[in-house]
């Protein structure tokens, strides 16, 4: 049974509690691509390798999806509001710092740090949702404006830091977050409540195995794009990742106060949603990647042009993620999960076929279909990750979900810049320019980037329906808020 929220985490009004959660999602998903429409004026800027610049993206996500378990634990042992006001802070003096950057490694530390307060600021703040929506409907309302925001917000970011980089200069994909953050501090301050802190100790030994694990195997994918996949540091890379894994199940299946307790992957519906988002994202972060720069490199668009061109998939994810919740209450999470999939399959699979000959119109068909296909599953994959936990395990289930989204970005990226790389080196040189046999270089490589990124979701919708149980949204356990229902409707 799932307890009602706690008194104390229903004294603010229930909208204000609603949006200090969600532009804080906001602010964290925006960052993971608002910097992609800037990636070429920071490579001429800073001196990046082709390979190295995947890193602007990778060192912010590797480090959020990291370090997201140890932020959920710190969050139910100090309080979720104190934890999540912290890595705020951080996160925006991190970004204070990255605008500055005058090397490639001031900016990748900046990024990293960004992504350190962002694992501490995430979980809470979904776990802070959890207690103050109960299960049913009135929570389903709200994950649909989180969904949305956690997934529009990154096509939000490519409009963003389009708009910045070509009016402004591309420092201000970083300096726009100084003013957010700090006014996001002082809103949380003033209407989130403090949550109860629960007994334990800091699992730190399964903190590390599972950082150092995560950030080896992702380096050995970026290091497999550069040097191949039987190089020794791309062996020794992949033997450290694999054994610190290993490691991380076993000290956490031994642990007093484990940073992941196991019995929340023991049901097979939580265990194939948060798969599922994984390999979702993988596809996802590649798509915004590649698309980005096929775009400016390609076709010759503008920044902002560039950025524009990604309205489609926000509009179609910010309307089918609303619908998405409605439909969950008569439909069930498996059937919007596989059929949503399905269509960002069909979506990719377009994508594969992309030529530098070709228009807007054909890129456009893939990103409404991709918009509405992600809108449609991103709902019911929240709430089948999130559903029927335990109060006293909302945190560290809150970092699960988050840390399948920030690791499958991660991931995702690593191995299609190394398809795509393998891809292109095989292709040959076709064009009598240097710069004719870089694009064809660079489009053959797309394809085979976007062909693969649909058989990761092809694979994920033979997953869930298999492993989702059919089940429809739970009931309201409590009396809904009428305040929030009025404001939702």
């Amino acid at each position: 049974m799932i307890a009602p929220a706690s008194p104390t985490s229903r004294t603010a009004s229930p909208v204000l509690v609603l949006a200090a959660i969600l532009t804080t999602q906001l602010m964290l998903v925006l960052d993971m691509t608002i910097v992609n429409v800037a990636l070429p004026d920071m490579q001429r800027a800073l001196g990046f390798t082709p390979t190295g610049l995947s890193w602007v993206l990778n060192a912010y996500t590797l480090a959020f999806g990291g370090l997201l378990l140890l932020g959920a634990r710190t969050g139910d042992l100090l309080g979720r509001r104190r934890v999540l006001v912290a890595g705020i802070s951080l996160f925006t003096v991190a970004s204070l710092v990255g605008g500055f950057a005058g090397s490639d490694v001031t900016l990748l530390a900046a990024r990293a740090a960004q992504g350190i307060g962002a694992a501490f600021a995430a979980p809470s703040a979904l776990a802070l949702l959890m207690g103050r929506f109960p299960e049913g409907r009135e929570r389903a309302r709200a994950l649909g404006y989180f969904s949305a925001v956690s997934i529009g917000g990154s096509a939000l970011g490519l409009i963003a830091g389009g708009m910045l980089t070509q009016w402004v200069s591309w420092r201000w994909v970083m300096f726009v977050n100084v003013p957010i953050g700090i006014g996001l501090v002082l809103l949380a301050r003033a209407v989130l409540t403090e949550t109860r802190r629960h007994p334990g100790r800091f699992d730190l030994t399964g903190a590390f195995t599972s950082t150092i694990g995560m950030t080896a195997l992702v380096y050995g994918f970026v290091e497999a794009a550069e040097y191949g996949w039987s190089a020794p540091r791309t062996v020794a890379a992949f033997t450290v990742g694999a054994l610190l894994l290993v490691a991380f199940v076993l000290i956490e299946l031994r642990a007093p106060s484990p940073i992941t307790p196991l019995r929340l992957v023991a049901d097979r519906t939580r265990a194939a949603a948060l798969v599922g988002r994984l390999l979702l994202m993988a596809a996802m972060t590649g798509l915004f990647f590649f698309l980005t720069q096929f775009l400016q490199d390609v076709l010759g668009y503008s920044p902002l042009a560039t950025g524009v061109a990604f309205l489609p998939i926000t509009v179609m994810l910010l309307v089918f993620s609303q619908v998405s919740a409605r439909l969950m209450e008569r439909l069930g999470t498996r059937g919007l999960m596989v059929g949503g999939l399905t269509v960002t399959t069909v979506a990719l699979v377009l994508l594969s076929r992309l030529t530098a000959d070709s228009g807007y119109p054909q890129i456009l068909v893939s990103l409404v279909l991709f918009g509405i296909g992600n809108g449609l599953a991103f709902v019911p994959l929240t709430a089948a990750g999130l559903q029927g936990v335990d109060p006293r395990d909302a945190g560290a289930a809150s970092g699960l979900v988050n840390a399948a989204q920030q690791i499958g970005g991660a991931l995702g990226l690593a191995v299609l810049v190394t398809v795509a790389e393998s891809a292109a080196r095989a292709a040959g040189p076709v064009g009598s320019t240097a710069a004719e046999i870089a694009q064809h270089a660079f489009v053959v490589g797309a394809q085979q980037a976007f062909l693969v990124g649909a058989g990761l979701t092809a694979v994920t919708v033979v997953l869930l329906a298999l492993l989702v149980r059919p089940a429809r949204l739970a009931p309201q356990v409590v009396e809904p808020d009428r305040e929030l229902a009025l404001a939702l409707d």
